[in-house]
This record gives C-alpha cells, sequence and structure tokens, in this order.
C-alpha cells in the first residue's frame, strides 16, 4: 500500500486545533497532523478563512468514511483525495 494523505478541512483554527487533539485517542495517529491556513478564495478577512488538517498515513490504515465523520461533528469534512 501506498502513502496517504487525508485533508480535513475545519471551518476555524480551534476547530482544526481540537480535532488535531483528538486524532491520537480517536484514530491513533502517532504523528503530529499539520495544520494549514487556507484563505478561500477572494477573501480578505483572516476570520473567513478554513483551516486544515493535514494526516499523514504511511500504512494507508485509516478509514476515509470514519475521517469525514469526525470532521462533520466539527462542522467539517474530510477532503476529496488528489490524483
Amino acid at each position: 500500500m501506498s502513502d496517504v494523505r487525508h485533508v480535513l478541512a475545519l471551518p476555524d483554527r480551534d476547530a482544526a486545533e481540537e480535532v488535531a487533539g483528538e486524532l491520537a485517542d480517536r484514530f491513533g495517529v502517532l504523528e503530529e497532523p499539520q495544520l494549514v491556513r487556507d484563505a478561500l478564495a477572494g477573501e480578505d478577512d483572516a476570520e473567513d478563512a478554513q483551516w486544515l488538517v493535514v494526516i499523514e498515513d504511511a500504512r494507508a490504515r485509516l478509514d476515509p468514511v470514519a475521517l469525514d465523520a469526525f470532521a462533520a461533528e466539527y462542522e467539517g469534512w474530510l477532503e476529496a483525495p488528489q490524483d
């Protein structure tokens, strides 16, 4: 299996930080996820930026459906993988 990168989109930094903190407990993610501010196209107000939580899944063991449901608890979602 190849490495997989999961990207969870969250509505704000607080939600992203909570999700990042919960990943180890809920999914056994050992590597620290990366938090990235993603300004929406055409938005100049920093408050309108969504935040991304990037998870490196070296052995492709995380369930995308479960990750999407987890992100939804924080009004977020799992981004579709980029080919």
